[in-house]
């Protein structure tokens, strides 16, 4: 016997209040789309949906008695068996509002972590998906248990008196525990990584932004890779870095991020420590936008936030305006300013790439030198890292037996070079803009 995927899929009421706003603070356009796309995301087959407006949140049941009676009267006339909330609430109030509706509840911080565990792939994924998962249900373990009466001691138990709810939250603190001590392992792995990257020089841009902005998209046509990218929220979840594929850029890495959504959960946030680390380890971050999404003002500026809230801001930003083709601009090349790192490209048709090469190498190489140097023969071991990066085009020698190379690199490694005994510029006539932002 066969059963649909409906059938399966649990019927959802989504429940979206406003609160007013006497601060006048930026706020979504559309933060209840965002909400219904992120249930749908989950796997939740909408029903039906309760919006209102609220000055500030009741203390027991978030809502007004009155309105939290008319979920619970939508939910029975639906028959639905979930009910999403797009705010976060408190444990007391989560266990108020079931006993109410007599169905489950979920807040904001439940939905993501769920859509997180769904998706991670990754051991590490995993493992952080678990932490944050962990950290948000220690605090909610009361609601799981009608019974809370004493055990008897035995082995693996604390002793007569314990109950199962302090059980349980010993048994939760045990696991995060392990968890944390596998994460700081990987954590003194990637250290030695980054080190190794050091050394050999290789620069990181770790691209950033707003969930479904369209950052895997951009990763690949940079990469030449072909890692999954979807249109819906966090189909990333794990952080990848991978060499890039343009000669013109060098000996770059490119990091894809998990995307960042506005009310991100503090425990997420410090979960993914490995995943922040990547961000902090990096010499640029490429901030994709999606500029034909007619909320990317507030958007951008949750993505701002978040950098600065995790110690991010000293680090150069260069601006990327993605879907420009979605946006109906026509012309946008000529809106891109690579001096000033705001670019305007197409991800998924790969076009404006080159405005932002040139970009990416004015902030991570002070521009880019094109034409030809001057190598004495005692020089061998620099022709062969010059080969070895991937800078050399051409090849000869002149009169004087002398070796010529007609090279591409950044303005920034080639000053390094000129301060070498037997290394001559012989052409600067091709040498690009640009100086380093």
């Amino acid at each position: 016997m066969t059963y649909s995927t409906k059938e399966h899929q649990q019927k959802a009421i989504l429940v979206h209040i406003e609160f007013y706003n006497f601060k006048k603070t930026k706020s979504s356009l559309n933060a209840f789309t965002e909400f219904r796309e992120l249930s749908v995301s989950s796997g939740a087959r909408i029903v039906g949906d309760i919006t209102g407006k609220l000055d500030r949140p009741n203390a027991s049941l978030f809502l007004k008695k009155g309105k939290a009676e008319e979920v619970r009267d939508l939910a029975n006339e639906l028959c639905a068996n979930l009910v999403i909330f797009n705010h976060e609430l408190s444990p007391s109030q989560e266990r108020n509002l079931e006993t109410l509706f007599g169905i489950r509840v979920l807040d904001r911080t439940g939905l993501i972590l769920h859509i997180f565990a769904s998706r991670a792939s990754s051991h590490v994924g995993k493992l952080q998906v678990e932490l944050a998962q962990l950290t948000h249900l220690s605090t909610r373990l009361v609601r799981g248990w009608s019974h809370l009466e004493r055990q008897k001691g035995g082995i693996g138990l604390r002793g007569p008196g314990e109950t199962q709810l302090e059980t349980d939250r010993r048994l939760i603190g045990q696991r995060i525990k392990t968890i944390k001590k596998r994460l700081e392992k990987t954590h003194k792995q990637k250290e030695v990584n980054r080190y190794s990257r050091k050394k050999s020089r290789n620069k990181l841009a770790a691209i950033v932004g707003y969930t479904n902005a369209g950052k895997t998209t951009l990763f690949n046509a940079l990469t030449d890779n072909s890692q999954y990218a979807a249109d819906k929220p966090f189909a990333t979840l794990d952080s990848v870095t991978r060499k890039n594929a343009i000669p013109e850029l060098g000996p770059i890495l490119f990091s894809d991020t998990v995307g960042f959504i506005s009310d991100l959960p503090t425990q997420l946030i410090e979960s993914f420590k490995a995943t922040l680390d990547e961000l902090r380890a990096a010499d640029l971050l490429i901030h994709v936008v999606d500029i034909a999404d007619e909320d990317f003002h507030f958007k951008v500026d949750q993505v701002i936030k978040l950098l600065a809230e995790l110690n991010l801001s000293h680090i150069p930003v260069l601006r990327v305006n993605n879907k420009s083709d979605k946006a109906g601009i026509i012309d946008y090349r000529s809106l891109s300013m690579p001096d000033k790192g705001d670019v305007w490209v197409s991800a998924e048709n790969k076009e404006g790439l080159q405005e932002l090469i040139d970009s990416i190498n004015i902030f991570l190489r002070g521009g880019l030198f094109k034409g030809w140097v001057i190598l004495k023969a005692s020089l061998g071991d620099l022709r062969s890292k010059l080969y070895s990066s991937g800078s050399v085009i051409e090849e000869t020698s002149n009169k004087e037996g002398l070796l010529q190379l007609r090279i591409e690199i950044g303005n920034d490694e080639l000053l390094e070079l000129e301060s070498i005994e037997g290394f001559e510029v012989l052409d600067k006539e091709q040498i690009n803009i640009k100086e380093a932002v």
